[in-house]
């Protein structure tokens, strides 16, 4: 008896695990079926068919199941997770972001194999459009977003949907590897400046100097500066106009007071100033004087000149 072995070294048992295969992709669009299947677009998971689904049972796999997307013709690859089984044998259906990142058009083949990924701490994200900025709270948008993915990879353009609007985020960095899981996961999200975005250029104010015109207090007489009261047009109940014309009362030169600077002002410090009348002085006389208890002269109402018995 003669025992042939075709392999000189077992297969390890890593690679007898995992999933591995290609199909042919189409955008969800090509979903035949009478349900709309829009919620597909808005996440990062793929529909494959049901043999996967089979094959993947018999695996000792982990879960989440998460699989790495690889275009060979043009060496882009992505990762992403499994909505369902339903599509056509030979067939998987790909959003159409995921099938923009990997190059691929209606019908092209792609190698779907199943991979492990870290659990994310940390992603980065650029908004492809300053419009991004329009929105009140963009961490909790994006936060609902991402409960429609299963997993990011760094320089991916992944897309969400706003209040009817397309917004797409290229992912800039993830820790702590290039592909990370976002399931049950505690990520720290931060936000790079949009592309294409200006700050917008701060212009400091020269003060002025001011004119001889200014320190002449005869031309104070065009500045407005006091409350004029009754100054505005009167209505009259029948309807004419006749009499109601404003008559506004000129301003005297001598009536508008233009204030005094402080030039003791500090940077912090709140000065009140008060109008108060100043004291009288005091003078010798009124040190002198002492406070004397029933000083003062009493008052008698009977006259001094009584009448007589």
């Amino acid at each position: 008896m003669f025992s042939f072995n075709m392999f000189d070294h077992p297969i390890p048992r890593a690679f007898q695990n995992r999933f591995s295969t290609q199909y042919r992709c189409y955008s969800v669009s090509m979903l035949a079926g009478p349900n709309d299947r829009s919620d597909v677009e808005k996440g990062g998971k793929i529909i494959m068919p049901p043999s996967a689904l089979d094959q993947l049972s018999r695996l000792n796999i982990t879960y989440p199941m998460l699989f790495k997307l690889t275009n060979k013709n043009s060496d882009r690859m992505t990762h992403c997770g499994v909505l369902e089984f339903v599509a056509d044998e030979g067939i998987c259906y790909l959003p159409h972001w995921m099938m923009q990142n990997l190059l691929l058009e209606e019908g092209g083949l792609v190698q779907v194999e199943s991979v492990n990924l870290m659990v994310a701490t940390y992603s980065k994200f650029q908004p492809q459009s300053p419009d991004f900025l329009d929105i009140t709270n963009p961490k909790a948008v994006l936060e609902n977003a991402l409960r429609n993915f299963a997993c990011l990879t760094t320089g991916d353009v992944i897309a969400i949907n706003y209040n009817e609007k397309i917004y797409e985020l290229r992912v800039m960095e993830t820790k702590p590897d290039k592909a990370v899981s976002i399931i049950e996961c505690d990520m720290n999200v931060d936000f790079d400046a949009p592309l294409g975005y200006k700050e917008p250029e701060r212009r400091y104010k020269v003060p002025e100097e001011p004119t001889e015109e200014e320190g002449d207090p005869s031309t104070w007489t065009d500045m407005d500066m006091r409350f004029r009261a009754f100054t505005g047009s009167g209505n009259r109940l029948d309807g004419k106009k006749k009499g109601i014309e404003p008559s506004p009362v000129p301003i005297d030169p001598s009536d508008i007071k233009r204030g005094i600077p402080n030039y003791e002002y500090k940077v912090g410090r709140i000065t009140f100033i008060r109008n108060s009348r100043p004291q009288p002085r005091k003078t010798a006389e009124d040190d002198d004087s002492e406070f004397i208890a029933f000083s003062g002269e009493g008052q008698s109402l009977r006259k001094k000149g009584g009448r007589k018995p």
